[in-house]
């Protein structure tokens, strides 16, 4: 994460071993950081929340809300932390997480493994009140008995502290979580999370690419009956389409390039679905300016990335907050904000 030798460095040691070190490496005074000044035209306005730019990073990246300041620091507009459930736990057995050098891609099956609300909470309530837009992603325990509770009780303790709230029921890494995106569960689970809320911060359903031509119509019309303020779109994918790394077979969620077409058309396909009543985060795949100005054109009012900061470093950021200016201004758009479903 610090330059490219510091990158190819990193890419040496096992995956998880890099990621741990890539987070101690983010809270030392040699952190990179961004020193350029962002571009006006990248301004913009998601449920209600102001952003520098569109390009966040996604959950998983910084799962214990650790280093979301540094983050910003780097370029990023906003960040997603966590995911958080109520009692910490471990995650699934090592090793959980397999480079695919070949494909550009990584699986994972880490399975939520975080400090606990908390731990995660105090840490959130120690950075509130700081400029820079911070959410956190909500997950359940893997032993819960009321799986929708543990949301709720999440988005108790931490609404006050964060920008955004993430509910995550498309994780493949936790046994019959994806089964909460059934319409009824779905229904069920979001209304009880918005009905708990007492502040007016936003709450997005984020939803794996895994789905139906009815699975999207089912949890489009949920979103919308429950009063959720929008939608990231998506998760990692079960899919091995296409790849050619000896890790292929790994069980998990797999992230990286190899999602990119895949993510997009189901993006493009809520896009549609919605018609413009919910915002969208597009997730999935993107590993330069152009892939993040195709999620905006297909209806991404802002974008999160991770796997490609792996293979790429911070060195990526700062080439997209360049390159995204050109971008628009190459197909006469002024602002982000109105290349947004240009291509739908």
């Amino acid at each position: 994460m610090f330059g490219d030798l510091a990158t190819k460095a990193l890419t040496l040691l096992p995956p998880e071993e890099a990621h741990k070190a890539t987070i101690r490496g983010l809270k030392s005074p040699f952190a990179p950081r961004y020193h350029g000044l962002v571009d006006p035209a990248l301004r913009t306005r998601i449920a209600g929340m102001d952003l520098p730019n569109p390009i966040g990073i996604a959950a998983g990246f910084d799962k214990n809300a650790e280093v979301p300041d540094a983050l910003l620091a780097m370029g990023f507009g906003f960040a997603e932390v966590g995911a958080v459930t109520p009692r910490p736990q471990p995650g699934n057995p090592s090793p959980r997480v397999f480079r695919l050098r070949e494909d550009d891609a990584v699986i994972n099956r880490y399975g939520f493994n975080n400090d606990g609300l908390q731990t995660i909470g105090a840490r959130l309530k120690a950075r509130a009140g700081k400029p820079g837009v911070v959410g956190i992603n909500l997950g359940a325990n893997k032993d819960s008995e009321d799986r929708a509770g543990d949301y709720v009780t999440s988005l108790k303790a931490l609404e006050h502290d964060v920008s955004f709230l993430t509910v995550n029921v498309s994780s493949p890494n936790t046994e019959g979580l994806r089964d909460l995106q059934g319409r009824e569960a779905l229904a069920g689970l979001l209304s009880r999370v918005i009905a708990a809320r007492t502040t007016s911060k936003p709450v997005f359903v984020k939803v794996a690419p895994d789905l139906t031509d009815e699975d999207k119509a089912d949890i489009a019309a949920a979103a919308l009956e429950s009063g959720v303020d929008g939608m990231i779109v998506s998760n990692t994918t079960l899919s091995r389409d296409g790849l050619k790394s000896s890790d292929a077979a790994e069980k998990g969620g797999l992230s990286g390039k190899p999602l990119f077409e895949m993510s997009t058309e189901v993006l493009r396909d809520f896009a549609n679905e919605l018609g413009g009543r919910l915002p969208l985060i597009g997730v999935g795949g993107i590993t330069s300016a152009e892939d993040a100005f195709t999620k905006i054109k297909n209806g991404a009012s802002a974008v999160q990335l991770y796997t490609a900061l792996i293979y790429q470093g911070p060195g990526l950021v700062t080439r997209m907050l360049e390159e995204l200016p050109q971008l628009l201004k190459a197909e006469g758009f002024k602002t982000i904000d109105d290349a947004v479903g240009a291509a739908l």
